[in-house]
């Protein structure tokens, strides 16, 4: 599907890649990999034509349909289910076409909107829609909330299941993790096994991408190589190649080495002129294996806590949430120092909301919450990079937490943190995402602290700066409470899980694969329908919990009741299609349009009591004990 013909791209005046030939196959699933830097982003940028080539080709069929996730979300009054749906733009036109024609009771061009639709299989784009938005942790009743009411974070999100609802041969996919909690993360892995085209996937998740990629295409040093296999495969296959070519690099040095010395010994002898002259020849021809460089292994340091003292922080019986609205009920936690929690949950069952009760940040609604006098917590908010102060440099930031302190320590201490030299006098403003970061955590370990409450602290992070933070994290002495999408990261730093859903934050008596199954358990029995129990987050705000309406307390479902509800939406479903095959027929119009005016009625009729059943149906899956 894809050719690379001695293809070179530049950035500005930096050469990122250079003398790449290579073929992308169709179907593939292609993780694309490498240090943050090395031009991933701008190699999709080539691939949608926003970058030109400073040399060579790219080889890409004008018929392949190319789908990616927009980097902005413009604030518009549309819902949010709209926007998803516009991502198919054929079948998004031929449903406002449908919807003028019965404005202007134009039934041909009714009959023709009908025809369309059938055609594109475009009657069943609003539940493919709801089913995108609900995997990715968007509850249903805010399916139909504007756009401009999300935060960022949401927003995101949004632009995900737009692309995903585009058309495609060929999906795009930046950093796709970024913004998503676990369980998004486990159904996005799903879905993108079930996508039948080609993609190519940049992602700092080994684990995301062990579970979808087929191959993987490294970008190094101005070179991109592919491998067969998964992330783990591409660490062998890179490994023994890296291997085989020291080897190499030996045995040729040492072949050299004896070429030289024979020729040295005897160049000038005339009896043995012919052989140095031979021997000289082949040394020429020799293919100059380089040694192979080992990239500089990241470390960070998480600076040994001042005191440890027991029963660091506690709640107590704690309720937490906003206003009147209760997130999470009947809390009791304490921590030690030495405990490594991971928080795992639905979106908006609570997990930041718990953090943020245990920072002080959010009020308790009932219960306690107490800290030793020696407690000092560090905390790492979704939101806490972009907190940075624009214009500031690295020691800018760090002088406003240490005034006082003498401009070279500041300096050595960003140095352990990869700001060395004048890096720690940059702006802010020009670091990526991973930079900043990256300082936001050496603002935090700057302090010292003995609790660390850290929130998706990976987003941004290239692979090599994840495995740095988890062995910093390995080494910390004091408590830790994460919340991550990262399965790597948790594996590595905590031993113990609690799980936050339906009101209730306890602990969980499995591992990462057996919350999976339990997550995936729940989703078809119903009860995760809707998950989201936190309340309406405007644009502004920080929380990162889903907008949707304030929790109400149901009874468990009845599956009686459950049952006759999907035969209701399933009757309307059919009743419903058989009135829009009738439509599609040009012979309904032929007496002046009245059939076809009783019969747009009973569609219209039909689709408002769809949704309402639709409705019903969803609220029966969302019930959970009172």
């Amino acid at each position: 599907m894809i050719a690379f013909r001695d293809f070179a791209l530049r950035r500005g005046e930096r050469l990122l890649l250079s003398d790449v030939n290579l073929v992308l196959q169709t179907g593939w699933r292609v993780g694309v990999i490498g240090r943050n830097g090395t031009g991933k982003s701008s190699l999709f940028a080539a691939l949608q034509g926003r970058l030109e080539a400073d040399r060579g080709d790219i080889d890409l069929s004008g018929k392949v349909r190319v789908a990616s996730v927009a980097q902005e979300t413009p604030s518009l009054p549309d819902p949010a289910i709209d926007f998803v749906l516009s991502g198919d733009a054929a079948v998004h036109a031929a449903i406002q076409a449908e919807a003028n024609a019965f404005a202007n009771e134009d039934w041909e061009a009714v009959a023709e909107a009908h025809q369309r639709l059938e055609e594109l299989n475009g009657y069943d784009a609003s539940a493919r829609a709801g089913k995108l938005l609900h995997g990715l942790g968007f509850a249903p009743d805010t399916h139909q909330q504007p756009v401009s009411t999300f935060s960022g974070g949401w927003r995101v999100r949004l632009n995900l299941a737009r692309a995903l609802m585009t058309p495609s041969d060929l999906l795009l996919l930046d950093e796709p993790t970024n913004h998503l909690d676990l369980d998004a993360v486990l159904w996005l892995e799903q879905w993108l096994l079930r996508y039948p085209g080609t993609l190519l996937l940049i992602s700092h998740d080994r684990e995301f991408l062990d579970e979808v990629t087929t191959n993987t295409l490294h970008l190094h040093d101005g070179k991109a190589k592919l491998y067969s296999g998964n992330y783990t495969a591409f660490e062998r296959q890179r490994a023994e190649h890296l291997r085989l070519q020291q080897i190499a690099h030996e045995k040729e040095q040492a072949e050299r080495a004896h070429l030289q010395s024979f020729i040295d010994r005897f160049k000038a002898k005339a009896s043995k002129a012919k052989q140095a002259q031979s021997r000289m020849k082949r040394l020429a021809k020799l293919a100059g294996t380089e040694a192979v460089r080992v990239e500089r292994a990241l470390r960070i340091e998480l600076p040994a806590p001042a005191k440890l003292p027991h029963a660091l922080l506690r709640l107590e019986h704690a309720d937490c949430g906003y206003g009147d609205v209760r997130i999470l009920e009947d809390v009791s936690l304490i921590l030690e120092a030495g405990d490594r929690i991971a928080l795992l949950g639905p979106n908006g069952a609570g997990k930041s909301t718990l953090v943020k009760s245990l920072v002080g940040e959010l009020p308790l609604l009932a219960g306690e919450r107490g800290g030793h006098p020696d407690l000092r917590i560090g905390y790492f908010a979704q939101h806490t990079v972009e907190s940075l102060r624009a214009g500031a440099s690295p020691v800018d930031h760090l002088a406003d937490i240490a005034p006082g302190v003498a401009t070279q320590q500041l300096r050595d201490f960003l140095g352990k943190w990869n700001f060395p030299g004048d890096r720690a006098f940059e702006s802010v403003d020009v670091f990526s995402g991973g930079e900043r970061a990256r300082l936001a955590l050496a603002l935090i370990a700057w302090r010292q602290p003995n609790v660390l409450l850290l929130d998706e602290p990976t987003n941004h992070l290239d692979l090599d700066m994840r495995e740095a933070l988890a062995e910093a994290l390995g080494e910390f002495d004091g408590a830790i409470v994460l919340v991550s999408h990262d399965r790597h990261l948790i594996g590595l730093v905590c031993d113990s899980f609690w799980r936050v859903a339906d009101g209730v934050a306890q602990p969980f008596d499995g591992d990462l694969d057996e919350y999976a199954s339990w997550l995936r358990a729940r989703d078809s029995s119903g009860d995760g329908k809707g998950r989201s129990k936190a309340p309406p987050t405007p644009v502004q705000a920080p929380d990162t919990a889903v907008p949707a309406a304030p929790r109400k307390s149901k009874g468990k479902g009845n599956p009686h009741k459950l049952a006759k509800a999907e035969a209701r939406v399933a009757d309307l479903e059919a009743q419903l299609a058989a009135v829009e095959a009738e439509l599609a027929d040009p012979a309904v119009y032929a007496d002046a349009g009245a059939r076809g005016t009783e019969l747009g009625r009973r569609q219209a009729e039909l689709r408002g009591q769809l949704e309402q059943a639709e409705a019903e149906l969803l609220a029966l899956y969302e019930a959970d004990a009172a």
